[in-house]
């Protein structure tokens, strides 16, 4: 058997109890003893009906194919020989709405700003307690973001909308504000209000910076 799929068939669990928080959740890491401590606190505390883990974004894929009913995805950053975040780009070409949280052993903030960033609910580090595991649980499956180590302006928005990567994107090309008008068929007003947005996403203070900022994110 492969591998990978080896780690998935081990993984499948069903909790016991009565109305477990999530139906299912989808674990997307490539560590067998964390999959395995993660996998019996989940059952443990009743917050999942069914846990499944791969160890890849295309077995994810596939997993994902075949049940798009999935609750929650928990992704790690970095897997064997690829980036977790290129999850997000997958979920968007399958149409397939399901929040994610990023759990990793990288806790700096550039890390957790590149999770929200690419449209993560959640940014939970590999360190954290049995309690933080739950609240965050708890957090995410009514809605809520759930990024306690990151401090952000409050104005800060809660992505980079698709409009506004748009224009990041032209930025880094080099391309003044009067071009990316012309291109993307905005007002001179209306990319002022996007590069602000953009600028105050990144916590950038001039062109330079936010395109750096943008690219040590992932973003481009």
């Amino acid at each position: 058997m492969d591998t990978r799929m080896a780690e998935k068939a081990a993984c499948v669990a069903s909790s016991s109890g009565s109305n477990p928080l999530l139906s299912r959740v989808l674990i997307v890491d490539d560590h067998p003893f964390f999959l395995f401590g993660l996998t019996a606190i989940l059952e443990q505390e009743n917050l999942v009906e069914e846990v499944i883990c791969v160890a890849s974004v295309a077995d994810a894929v596939e997993d994902l194919r075949q049940h798009p009913q999935t609750s929650l995805i928990l992704l790690d950053l970095t897997l064997q020989g690829e980036a977790g975040l290129s999850l997000f780009a997958e979920l968007g070409g399958l149409g397939v709405p399901v929040p994610v949280v990023v759990i990793s052993s990288r806790e700096d903030e550039t890390s957790v700003r590149a999770a929200r960033s690419a449209g993560a609910v959640g940014f939970l580090p590999k360190s954290a307690d049995r309690h933080s595991l739950v609240r965050m649980m708890r957090r995410v499956s009514s809605g809520q973001l759930f990024y306690p180590s990151l401090q952000m302006p409050a104005h800060m928005p809660e992505s980079l909308t698709p409009r506004q990567l748009e224009v990041l994107v032209l930025l880094a090309e080099g391309l003044p504000n009067k071009r990316i008008c012309q291109v993307l068929n905005l007002t001179e007003h209306t990319v002022k209000t996007h590069l602000k947005a953009i600028f105050a996403h990144l916590d950038a203070h001039n062109r330079t910076e936010c395109v750096a900022q943008a690219r040590a994110l992932g973003l481009i």
